[in-house]
């Protein structure tokens, strides 16, 4: 059969979306990540292409794409869950504090490992490297909590979120100062920056309020994806125009999600509640139904490039095992000082994915450094993801324990069944 051909690529997707739905189920059985499965299937995919001499395809712009639309529809996704309350401010700041100290401090310290470490590798460089390697992966982590307590599932949505928006900002702004292959610079200072993000935001409110009180009036039933066509249009044309571009998508999800708070005094008038709640409503099916799309595809398609001849190498073993303490040790000291010893298991729950990375490849030739090893991307990707697959199955045990002990009854004997009404 051949492999290129229209209908084995239909039947080749259809399957892997079909496994997928079944991967998610089994995650929430065993708590081993959805996404890691996904990767390993990407493996035994090429390996099977490699068997049957299948032609060599470059995967490299259709992993852009997605990471691109898997990004802003997990950012959107994360944003419609989130509520504005006033019994929110305290683990919205907690988590917004947590994610921006561990970002920097993550990416402070590995940058002092990878510029000791790798050859040709300034300052400058150091910090543009380790960003990608500092950011959460909210693809990973948001569908991989569901399971968990309440408080402890919130703030992984929160600091996640945050984790990509700052991470990204912190990227670009620090890759606006490496000079272009022309010579020149780009970026202003940290006003500059400042500047940038303060326009970045009014513009985004101005744009939501726009977009929300056009699409009310709009009567097609097919209004969805029109809806996501003009915010992947919004998002394309503010980093076309260097802004901060995650922002607007953000804030977006945020006024919609939160119209009382948005929409009060004058305002109020212009909202008509019952058909803005329809577009909320019908905005959070497609962005689940999107995100789990984009995202299935491009953790088998990464998969799928995976090239394990990169981690053979003592110098990425080791610079990857020092990167992944730096992760931990700095991770324990933040959680332990702002929220006290029940850490548990938030302090494991810190893998790299998605952002990791669409940032690395979004890395110009002019400033990649030979040195750096794709192998330590991809070392330090698949350590965190396995350690917080151990950590999240470890916790399902230990609350089965504790549900045992406060039932009387031995572990092996719980059943579990629906309570009694």
């Amino acid at each position: 059969m051949d492999l290129t051909s229209p209908y084995a690529i239909l039947i080749g997707a259809s399957i892997v979306l079909i496994l997928s739905f079944f991967f998610g189920e089994i995650s929430k059985k065993t708590s081993v990540p959805s996404v890691l499965m996904l990767i390993i299937s990407g493996v035994l995919i090429n390996m099977g292409l490699g068997a049957v001499g299948a032609p060599n395809i470059d995967f490299f712009p259709i992993l852009e794409i997605l990471g691109i639309v898997g990004l802003i529809m997990i950012v959107l996704e994360a944003a419609l869950e989130l509520k504005l309350t006033r019994d929110k401010v305290a683990p919205i700041t907690i988590s917004f504090t947590i994610a921006f100290i561990g970002l920097i401090a993550s990416i402070w310290i590995t940058s002092l490992i990878l510029q000791y470490f790798i050859e040709g590798m300034d300052s400058l460089h150091a910090w543009l490297y380790a960003t990608p390697l500092s950011i959460l992966s909210s693809a990973i982590i948001i569908p991989s909590v569901v399971h968990l307590r309440g408080d402890k599932k919130e703030f992984h949505i929160y600091e996640s979120t945050f984790s990509d928006i700052l991470g990204i900002m912190v990227f670009y702004f620090i890759l606006s100062k490496h000079p272009s292959a022309d010579g020149s610079v780009d970026g202003g200072g940290f006003i500059a920056f400042g500047l940038t993000t303060l326009l970045t935001i009014v513009l985004s409110l101005f744009f939501s309020y726009v977009v929300i009180l056009i699409f009310q009036k709009v009567k097609s039933d097919a209004k969805q994806f029109l809806l996501l066509s003009v915010l992947l249009l919004l998002y394309s044309l503010g980093k076309l125009m260097h802004l901060s571009s995650l922002i607007i998508i953000l804030i977006f999800g945020l006024v919609i999600a939160n119209m009382d708070l948005f929409f009060q005094g004058p305002l109020k008038k212009w909202l008509n509640k019952d058909k803005a709640e329809d577009i909320y409503h019908g905005l959070h099916v497609v962005t689940l139904e999107t995100a789990f799309v984009v995202r299935t595809f491009f953790f088998v398609i990464f998969g799928i490039t995976i090239v394990f001849s990169s981690l053979a190498s003592w110098q990425v073993i080791g610079v990857s095992a020092l990167c992944l303490a730096v992760i931990y040790v700095i991770r324990f000291i933040i959680l332990r000082v702002s929220i006290g010893t029940d850490i548990l298991p938030q302090l494991f729950i810190a893998p790299r994915g998605l952002i990791t990375v669409l940032l690395f490849y979004a890395i110009p030739a002019e400033a990649q450094i030979s040195g750096f090893s794709e192998g330590i991307i991809l070392f330090i990707i698949i350590g965190t993801s396995l350690i917080m697959t151990w950590a999240m199955i470890s916790d399902k045990k230990r609350a089965g324990k504790s549900i045992g002990k406060a039932n009387g009854v031995p572990v092996g004997d719980i059943k579990w069944k629906a309570p009694e009404l």
